[in-house]
């Protein structure tokens, strides 16, 4: 049986020709020939079966069928975030909270021209900026870029991470979990302008947001709200010029359109909420005509080649992922950790309690398969729900959490929770004190808060507790990397891992192009594994 078919009635005239000696018909030599991506792709006639070549020939006796360009994985994407982040790749790492996105994963990736964020978030202002000196050390010249995530309830831990930043030099924030803009964000955007010898503005401290909804969106899309312009100008925090300069460029230079995504997710999937986020852009674009415009990239929900390809095609001009590096050697979890992500199917996610918005009632996507932690969690939300305080919840209840999910008396917690505030934010114990509601919620975000640092540190006891963020996403991974070396995840490095993922979108697009063209592939042609 013949590997290739070819539907005459799909001709195309190419005028071109190859050799008969060139065209390479076995299985083995036609998946060679389609994996060299370097190199285009010619169909061409072979006795009564049909080959491929890689070049052509003025004098060939075969004339050329089918045709596929050659495309690399750099090719993938758009030049333009290419060249203002100064990586070769339209990947990007994405941040995952307390470190997990860890300096080790910003480096591999960076070195091998990646851009990727360092989970900020999370972390206390000393150790968020040991980890940017060690990145500093290893990529002087970049690209990495560090999470600045949106803390509402802990507005001291935004603030200070801004300043550190800027202290420090980062160019670049992944802006996450923002429910709007808020002064902090604006501060660092605007901090970094100036005028270029031109006239035309240099824009120092590059954004990349992470919305899920069209009215966040479109806040990062336009311009700095002159209100919070005015309130770091009375605070002397932007110059007069910088307020001014601002006024011609949006709030970032990227917008990832974040889909049903670990962690913090609308559960939004993105073959709706992409060309939807590129329409506001195109909408926005259209009204304030900015140089250069905005771009918009795609995460959540990306974890095979098929996936990445979908979102270039969709008009994505990067990608991000960050469950699947989560399983990688490089990120700041635990060994049994990642050991239990390279086993999460599709289905082994739910959905559970944020630490950082529980008062909200905001939740993220985390992993159920071998945790308690979301049932766990949805219940202590639940009784923050129905009781005022702590001594408001019934004995019986209190005595159940106390020993099924804390193993603790509670006021043994709060004596912990308050010497962990009066370090990390001292306003926040304040306002707790004064309200019984308050301080009920701090002690069930300790719980949530630890949950996850467990995970990361292998906490041993601790194991059906771990609260690990990930997106369904990662079960697609380990579906397609089943039965190679891939699957086993003390294997699984970074930088492999997204130059598989690129380089399997560019082979799915030249299998793509020759099925335009009326050529049918067997099955092990039309797709690609890890160890092709």
């Amino acid at each position: 049986m013949s590997n290739l078919s070819f539907n005459n009635n799909n001709a195309i005239d190419w005028a071109w020709k190859v050799d008969a000696k060139d065209v390479k018909s076995s299985n083995i030599e036609i998946k060679s020939a389609l994996l060299d991506l370097s190199k285009p792709v010619y169909l061409a006639k072979k006795g009564n079966d049909f080959g491929v070549a890689n070049i052509t020939s003025t004098s060939g006796a075969s004339d050329v069928l089918a045709f596929a360009q050659k495309l690399n994985p750099e090719d993938l994407g758009d030049d333009a975030y290419k060249k203002q982040h100064g990586v070769k790749y339209a990947y990007h790492g994405g941040a995952m909270a307390n470190g997990i996105a860890s300096v080790e994963l910003v480096v591999a990736l960076g070195k091998a021209g990646f851009l990727c964020s360092f989970g900020a978030a999370g972390l206390v202002p000393d150790a968020v900026e040991d980890a940017i000196k060690r990145i500093q050390a290893e990529l002087p010249n970049g690209p990495y870029a560090v999470n600045l995530i949106h803390a509402p309830s802990e507005e001291a831990l935004e603030r200070g991470a801004v300043e550190r930043f800027l202290k420090l030099g980062v160019n670049t924030v992944e802006a996450s979990a923002y429910l709007g803009l808020t002064e902090h964000i604006v501060w660092y955007r605007l901090a970094g302008l100036s005028r270029n010898a031109d006239g035309s503005v240099n824009i120092g401290n590059k954004v990349i947001a992470k919305v899920s909804r069209t009215e966040v969106g479109r806040r990062f899309m336009e311009p700095a709200p002159q209100k919070l312009i005015d309130k770091l100008l009375a605070q002397g925090k932007v110059t007069q010029e910088q307020a001014e300069l601002s006024k011609l460029v949006p709030m970032a230079d990227d917008i990832t359109a974040e889909a049903d995504s670990g962690g913090h997710t609308d559960n939004r999937p993105f073959l709706t909420l992409l060309p939807t986020i590129i329409a506001l852009r195109d909408e926005v674009q259209a009204q304030y005509n900015f140089s250069p415009a905005l771009r918009v990239g795609a995460g959540g929900g990306i974890g095979t080649p098929e996936a990445a390809l979908a979102a270039f095609n969709m008009g994505a001009a990067y990608i991000v992922l960050g469950s699947v590096n989560q399983a990688c050697v490089e990120a700041g979890a635990s060994e049994y950790t990642r050991e239990l992500l390279s086993k999460v199917e599709m289905a082994d996610v739910t959905m559970a309690p944020a630490a950082d918005m529980f008062e909200m009632g905001v939740k993220l996507q985390v992993v159920k398969r071998g945790s308690m932690f979301a049932m766990r969690a949805k219940k202590l939300y639940e009784l923050y729900v129905t009781y005022d305080s702590i001594e408001a919840i019934p004995a019986v209840e209190r005595l159940k959490i106390e020993k099924q999910i804390f193993r603790a008396n509670l006021d043994e917690v709060w004596s912990g929770t308050e010497a962990f505030f009066q370090e990390r934010d001292p306003d926040m114990l304040t306002r707790a004190q004064s309200s019984p509601k308050r301080k009920m919620a701090l002690i069930f975000r300790w719980y949530l808060g630890l949950s996850s640092r467990w995970s990361n540190t292998g906490e041993k006891g601790r194991e059906m507790d771990y609260q690990i963020w990930a997106g369904p996403s990662l079960g697609a991974f380990n579906t397609w990397v089943k039965g190679t070396y891939l699957e086993d995840y003390t294997r699984r490095g970074a930088v492999d891992v997204a130059l598989h993922m690129l380089k399997g979108a560019a082979y799915l697009q030249r299998v793509n192009q020759l099925k335009l063209q009326g050529v049918t592939l067997t099955t092990d042609l039309a797709s690609y594994r890890t160890d092709d």
